[in-house]
């Protein structure tokens, strides 16, 4: 069993996402140590694009945010190394291939294996397209993790089958943000996803209260919160650790016991 497989042995899985350097690198540190913490099992480490074509405003805001304050991919690597010290739930980038092209694939994965990183989120990717970088992922240990959406119906199976880490199900069409209700048919996606894999799956786009992180963990493994973590960083700013460390606690007790 992987690193990221282990992070949902022992029941349903709480995934939060922050995207790095905002406001500053400092700050994102303490919150992912706060996040660890409160009860997260595995944390998304959003990478900075000038181009984020999956987020809605708030991350896209929390992207430039980060960007003008001169945050680049090694200082992320730096980021990583540093929380490696005493954090030890799994941690997987969230980023565009463009981050990673343009960095250099070899030398990205290379880094991600010494910094420590386990798991690879590149959300304009298509499975079918998914071979420019899943040699190297495996060459160097990092898992790549495939999505499947509520369009992705005809592939989910063979996504499924050929999925690493966990199967991250897209719960919502269109971009990353809070929303009052999911009304994608979620029990059949992760149904037909359970069906033709081991490994885990979490649902992530559009959760952001208790109520709905105990709906969809009824269904799937896990439950991934991006936007409402997001969103409260950009309120409070440096001070923002404390707010963060709550909402992770309360999400997390939601789910527990399911």
């Amino acid at each position: 069993m992987s690193k990221i497989q282990d992070a949902f042995a022992e029941g349903k899985a709480f995934i939060p996402f922050v995207t790095c350097g905002d406001p500053d690198l400092e700050t994102t540190a303490a919150i992912v140590r706060a996040m660890a913490q409160s009860g997260a099992d595995l944390i998304e480490l959003g990478i900075p694009f000038s181009d984020p074509t999956a987020e809605g405003p708030v991350i896209q805001e929390a992207n430039l945010r980060a960007l003008s304050g001169g945050v680049t991919t090694d200082r992320v690597f730096d980021l990583v190394r540093d929380l490696r010290r005493d954090v030890t739930v799994p941690l997987v980038f969230m980023t565009y291939a463009n981050v990673v092209f343009s960095y250099g694939t070899e030398k990205f994965l290379a880094n991600c294996a010494e910094a420590g990183v386990d798991g690879l989120i590149l959300p304009d990717v298509p499975f079918e397209e998914k071979e420019d970088f899943a040699p190297l992922c495996q060459q160097y240990g990092v898992e790549l993790i495939s999505l499947v959406a509520p369009t992705s119906e005809g592939r989910a199976a063979a996504i499924a089958r050929e999925a690493h880490g966990f199967v991250y199900i897209v719960s919502s069409l269109g971009v990353t943000g809070v929303r009052s209700e999911i009304k994608t048919d979620i029990p059949s996606l992760a149904g037909l996803v359970k069906a033709n894999t081991q490994i885990p799956c979490a649902v992530g786009f559009g959760i952001s209260t208790p109520a709905q992180a105990a709906d969809m963990a009824r269904h799937a493994d896990g439950v991934i919160v991006g936007s409402a973590i997001v969103k409260l960083i950009g309120q409070h700013g440096r001070k923002a650790v404390p707010y963060v460390a709550e909402y992770v606690k309360s999400m997390k007790d939601a789910i527990r016991g399911l």
